[in-house]
């Protein structure tokens, strides 16, 4: 009885027939304004927030499998540098990749929550007769607040979305942020965490990262310093240096890890203690560590053949 009488009062006060509760008409005529308006707008907004989650969600599912470049209209772009970096079959390379595209997929699929579910709630206050303004500039003045209050959080989840976007590092890489060197376990929108070859693992804050040196990302160099004494036949010793790069060269496991010949590169110290010659190759991504070892070994060995020691300490 209460419903009836306010919806008749409602009726009387638009100007149009008084609301009756045994009247089918006079419902449909009710349910065909404002609640089908409602309803309407709820179930749009439904509608296209399911169509970006689902849009967003397979988007960033090709990207983390690399199949994405196989659709066509990308294959052009399979060719080029980004498309070859995208495609890299390397595992840390995909492993990096899938964590990058699902972290910036979650961040796109709640922002887009966010985004369509206050337009939607908005509507239907406005569609019930609410003054919308107040709530708008609320909420803007509760948006500056917050940026105040939480300047150190949004600045590290801004950091985050900008290493993520740039690539700057991600999972399996060796970096050296600040005072912490170490490899990369997790990439996140607020943290890093990096674990150093202590076994310790650090938790380091995205927005406090200033700047991050990456010693595996795109290429590698690997470096051996061979100190010899100040007499030894420096021609003598660059052949066994370059037969040791032959050695490494030959390697049917090693040499997949080159990306050129080893070469001598000369005399990097003289003094009266020895004679310093450096050999240097440039190899894959996070390689140069096992290809510096192997080059250490086949150094000593061509040496050994060749008779020629090396400076004492």
């Amino acid at each position: 009885m209460a419903l009836s009488s306010t919806l008749s009062t409602v009726s009387a006060s638009a100007g149009t027939e008084p609301f009756d509760a045994s009247s089918l008409s006079s419902w449909g005529d009710w349910f065909v304004g404002t609640p089908l308006r409602l309803v309407l707008t709820a179930l749009v907004g439904l509608v296209v927030l399911v169509l970006l989650r689902r849009m967003i969600k397979s988007v960033t599912d090709h990207l983390a499998s690399g199949s994405l470049m196989d659709r066509r209209g990308l294959r052009n772009l399979a060719a080029t540098g980004v498309g070859t970096a995208v495609l890299q079959t390397n595992p840390l390379a995909a492993a990096r990749r899938a964590q990058r595209a699902r972290t910036i997929g979650s961040v796109l699929r709640s922002t887009a929550t966010l985004v369509v579910g206050a337009i939607v709630v908005l509507m239907m206050l406005d569609e019930v007769g609410v003054n919308i303004m107040p709530l708008v500039a609320s909420a803007g003045v509760a948006g500056v607040a917050l940026g105040f209050g939480a300047q150190s959080l949004v600045k590290d989840f801004l950091s985050g979305m900008f290493m993520l976007f740039e690539d700057q590092y991600g999972v399996g890489d060796t970096i050296t942020v600040g005072d912490v060197s170490g490899t990369v376990e997790a990439v996140a929108l607020r943290i890093t965490k990096v674990r150093d070859s202590s076994g310790t693992l650090w938790y380091v804050r995205n927005g406090e990262i200033l700047r991050v040196g990456n010693r595996t990302q795109g290429w590698a160099r690997a470096t051996v310093e061979v100190g010899l004494a100040v007499d030894a036949d420096l021609e003598q010793a660059r052949a066994a240096l370059t037969r040791a790069g032959a050695r490494l060269t030959a390697d049917p496991v090693l040499s997949t890890y080159l990306q050129e010949t080893p070469r001598v590169v000369g005399i990097e110290t003289l003094s009266a203690a020895g004679v310093t010659l450096n050999i240097e190759v440039r190899t894959n991504p996070s390689m140069q560590w096992d290809v510096a070892r192997a080059l250490r070994e086949a150094v000593r060995t061509e040496l050994s053949e060749a008779g020629l020691a090396l400076a004492a300490e």
